[in-house]
């Protein structure tokens, strides 16, 4: 679509300037012309293109894709000005959150999320770096065999990790914790790989110990390069324990003024209902996590950034916890212990997620291996956050109905 006429940029100049926010451009505008003026509005305040994402284009580059036939259109928004305090992003830098979602209500709740802890001053997010995990699965002839095999695993740790980083300067092999049932011995390998999510890179240098030393030298054979103990897009207590890819730890106050006129809700409400759903309801349902939608989120965002989305499953076993504090104002938190995320390979590479990636400061290269995938981990920390605060509000007020109604699904 060509560039807006002098009536559109009155209002790209509103959003930048901050005196519109993104959702209250005129309902008389047609959806391509308001599409458009976001979108030129972000690129001014951001830096970056928009134009593959505005473009709906056909992305010609080589993608994991087998009997490619074209691609799937799915409406992608934005949900900010997120403020994010953490070690790769400061307050001083507002972000918009690209999320891809075809669910009515979940941007602009998400949005509304991040009002409130822009009023807070912003989320506080840290990350830990725990690392992607691959672990095969070996056959011994029983005790014996496994307790030989174990301590040569031990001995030869210093081979095994040379054997796996070989191939590459980025993938560090952190250890190796081994786990037996029968004779049955699983090896789950761990990893740190800097700014790729890494489970590609695992996979084949674990292959390539399991092929060019531990079998030969062991005599034990390996059944499968995957025996479920990773785990891999399955919710699994060993990855909520022990963590996998970014633990991600985000949290924020919040007065009674912004729960009043921002979230619409109270202190006592909102824990009531953190108590009675989050905690009990997930224990009566035997969930392995606590909260209200963090796949929600995750989904939308994993989309919007080339992810790995079959991810959200193991992704969403988070966290989300809500105290009050005195004079009416709220402690909230969330935790996602497992969180593979990378912002090389895979789909990030696609023209529109390189540009969803860009939009939120993310260029691959341009920092200290790491940096990028740390600096996304920490914005979708607080988003979750804002995402959890919002529907948690709709819910306590009862609003959650009324607003499906309004704005669809």
């Amino acid at each position: 679509m060509s560039a807006p006429h002098h009536f559109g940029n009155h209002w790209i100049e509103s959003l930048v300037n901050g005196q519109t926010r993104l959702h209250q451009l005129p309902a008389h505008l047609a959806p391509d012309e308001a599409n458009l003026i976001r979108r030129e509005a972000l690129q001014r305040i951001n830096g970056s293109s928009l134009q593959a994402i505005g473009e709906y284009q056909h992305d010609t580059r080589p993608v994991h894709c087998e009997n490619r036939i074209g691609s799937i259109q799915i409406p992608l928004g934005v949900a900010g000005p997120l403020l994010v305090k953490g070690q790769a992003i400061t307050a001083q830098e507002p972000v918009y959150v690209p999320m891809a979602t075809t669910e009515g209500a979940l941007i602009a709740s998400t949005s509304r999320g991040c009002r409130a802890l822009h009023a807070a001053g912003g989320a506080v997010v840290r990350v830990e770096d725990v690392g992607i995990t691959r672990a095969p699965v070996f056959r011994t002839s029983g005790i014996e065999q496994a307790q030989t095999f174990l301590a040569w695993i031990r001995d030869h740790y210093p081979q095994i990790k040379q054997c796996c980083e070989q191939d590459s300067h980025y993938l560090q092999l952190q250890e190796i914790v081994p786990a037996v049932v029968g004779r049955t011995i699983y090896l789950r390998f761990r990893f740190h790989s800097a700014d790729a999510m890494g489970m590609n890179m695992a996979t084949l240098a674990c292959d390539r110990a399991i092929i060019q030393l531990i079998s030969p030298e062991t005599g034990v054979r390996c059944i499968s390069i995957s025996g479920n103990y990773c785990t891999d897009k399955k919710a699994a207590m060993v990855n909520f324990l022990n963590g996998r890819g970014q633990r991600i730890h985000a949290e924020a106050h919040l007065s009674a003024d912004i729960l009043r006129d921002i979230l619409k809700t109270n202190s006592t409400d909102l824990c009531e209902l953190q108590y009675r759903k989050n905690l009990l309801g997930s224990a009566m349902a035997g969930a392995i996590g606590h909260n209200a939608h963090h796949a929600n989120i995750l989904a939308a965002f994993f989309i919007a950034t080339g992810q790995d989305v079959a991810q959200v499953a193991e992704s969403a076993v988070g966290i989300t916890c809500i105290e009050a504090c005195e004079h009416g104002a709220i402690y909230a938190s969330v935790l996602l212990p497992d969180t593979p995320l990378g912002t090389v390979g895979g789909g990030t590479g696609l023209s529109t997620q390189r540009e969803a990636l860009a939009l939120m400061g993310i260029v691959p290269g341009s920092k200290k291996p790491g940096v990028d995938t740390r600096r996304l981990a920490e914005i979708l920390g607080a988003l979750v956050l804002a995402g959890e605060l919002s529907i948690m509000a709709a819910q306590a007020s009862h609003q959650l109905v009324s607003v499906h109604q309004r704005l669809g699904r």
